[in-house]
């Protein structure tokens, strides 16, 4: 649960300071709480309301369907969760780039967050393939 004090941060979008996040499960729920605080800082105005929620939508799933990826019966449950989570994250990459094209946020205070998207990308991507390759 976010804290008075991790709102207060909304203008940071760095990870909190922690061990690094090697566990998936964790790592997915530090981008879930990133896309939140970027978020509750967004001004005011109905375009980057209209484009936050659709960030805060696809941001937090990711985590919520790698979950639910673990909890499958069988390996195509896996890969069919593992899908969700590409799709959540390509959703999250262009709302992304959507407030930065649409003059919402500068780009400069993104960068870090893209990056992760990015690299949360290449590895479901990596996890989808090696997974379909062993059926």
């Amino acid at each position: 649960m976010i804290n008075e004090d991790q709102i207060a941060e909304a203008d940071s979008f760095e990870p909190e300071f922690r061990e690094p996040a090697f566990d998936l499960r964790d790592r997915t729920f530090d981008f879930a709480l990133r896309v939140i605080r970027l978020y509750s800082s967004l001004p005011q105005t109905e375009e980057a309301r209209f484009l936050g929620k659709q960030l805060l939508r696809s941001g937090t799933a990711v985590g919520a369907d790698y979950r639910e990826a673990h909890r499958g019966r069988a390996k195509p449950e896996f890969v069919a969760k593992i899908a969700d989570c590409l799709k959540s994250l390509d959703g999250t990459a262009y709302w992304l780039d959507l407030l930065i094209h649409a003059n919402v946020v500068p780009a400069t205070r993104l960068s870090s967050l893209q990056d992760e998207t990015h690299q949360l990308l290449a590895i479901f991507t990596t996890i989808s393939k090696r997974t379909k390759a062993s059926l």
